[in-house]
């Protein structure tokens, strides 16, 4: 039987306060924070879960000093409700404040309910979602129809207030985090012990995915590519595109970013692992990327902003006169502030072919540093066309960072 941490009453009041107070700064009768659909893979946005310690995908609406509704999207979500009363598991919202109408006329009918039809009503879905959703995530004809119901209302984006108020964590959720960072771990520990010249792709993938099932990370991710030197960055290409897993051989470096989530949180493992002897260029990188790391712990501390802290990681880069392909930091429980990256591809000779490049800036550098905040520090360095990535997920804590699996931060050897 796993040991596992859980929410109390507490953290639910404590989260249901977040919202009241989010709604009294900004001067609101309501607040509509709308959840990505379930079965979202990488980076769910998910303030209804938030609220709601339940199945995501569904609309939460707070009105005045009421208690939250949630508008799901089927009878579904209601049976397992109904389940989850009988065994006994820690629910957040009573049956009758859950109703099926996850769509305009759900969110216009408890908006009515309430006589908020002339009211300032704040809104989660509004706003981008960086780095996946550069572009709202709210879909199109669910909120023009909320629009012409209630042409009276005031609707206000209310995502960086949310961002400001949620993004500290609480002792409650820091137990789950770390909690997934050991996951997160034991998936990287499984995939260094199945890596060897001869085994597949699939296999590597299906160990570390094995690690973080069996501790119940029962939505893991992973980003996986392997080879004697290379820029790509993202799924492996069998996940996509019906063709045959790589198989690794020797001075082969295998890389992978593993995004454990547990409870709603996540954490991020960033492996790096050699095959044999490497070429002296990706050898030269993981240095760079370790120095980067380094770097981005000292300046992890309170009194600094996010752009102080993405600056010197990119520092190391632009001294050495390396690149990255993905953000060097960013952070996470909510995805938010994340670092520029891209701006090397102009040097690969291929990348002349290609249309309009377009380079990812950093974005969010304004944040202050505070206890609690939670980033993904993974560093990575490009020489030659030949790049490694390493790292894990940091706390910002009182007196200093907080490495919360720091076996990823350099390169292992198979």
């Amino acid at each position: 039987m796993l040991s596992v941490p859980t929410y109390s009453a507490a953290e639910r009041d404590r989260r249901w306060e977040v919202a009241r107070e989010l709604m009294a700064s900004e001067g609101l009768d309501a607040l509509v924070a709308y959840g990505e659909r379930e079965c979202a893979d990488l980076a769910p946005f998910a303030p209804d879960t938030y609220f709601t310690n339940d199945r995501p995908g569904s609309i939460v609406v707070f009105c005045r000093d009421a208690d939250p509704v949630q508008l799901v999207w089927s009878t579904l979500p209601i049976q397992d409700h109904i389940e989850a009363m009988k065994r006994g598991d820690q629910l957040w919202i009573p049956p009758h404040d859950i109703r099926v109408g996850r769509n305009a006329a759900g969110v216009v009918e408890v908006l009515r309910e309430h006589r908020l039809e002339n009211a300032t009503i704040g809104v989660l879905g509004l706003d981008p979602f960086p780095p996946f959703h550069i572009l709202p995530i709210m879909p199109y004809a669910l909120w023009s129809e909320v629009l012409a119901e209630l042409p009276g209302a005031t609707f206000k984006q209310v995502g960086m207030s949310y961002l400001f108020a949620t993004i500290r964590q609480s002792e409650e959720e820091l137990a789950v985090i770390r909690y997934s960072a050991d996951a997160g771990e034991a998936m990287a520990r499984a995939m260094l012990e199945a890596t060897a010249p001869g085994v597949d792709e699939a296999e590597i993938f299906t160990a570390g995915m094995s690690a973080a099932f069996r501790r119940g990370c029962a939505a893991p991710q992973m980003l996986l590519w392997s080879g004697p030197g290379f820029i790509s960055w993202g799924s492996p290409a069998w996940a996509y595109r019906p063709q045959s897993p790589r198989v690794v051989a020797e001075g082969d470096v295998v890389m992978a970013e593993a995004f454990c989530r547990f409870g709603m949180k996540e954490t991020q493992t960033q492996v790096a692992i050699a095959v044999g002897d490497l070429h002296p260029d990706l050898e030269e990188a993981a240095v760079i990327a370790r120095a980067a790391y380094e770097a981005g712990l000292a300046a992890a501390v309170v009194g600094n902003t996010f752009g102080d802290l993405a600056g010197a990681m990119l520092g190391v880069l632009k001294e050495a006169g390396a690149w990255n392909v993905h953000p060097m930091v960013h952070t996470l429980n909510p995805y938010g502030p994340v670092c520029g990256f891209g701006q090397g591809l102009r040097r690969v000779p291929e990348a002349l072919e290609y249309g309009r490049l377009f380079e990812l800036p950093t974005m969010g550098g304004e944040l202050p540093l505070a206890p609690g905040m939670t980033f993904a520090f993974e560093p990575n360095a490009v020489v030659d066309g030949k790049a490694v990535n390493l790292g894990c997920t940091v706390v910002i804590g009182q007196d200093g960072p907080i490495e919360l699996n720091p076996f990823t931060a350099q390169l292992l050897r198979a």
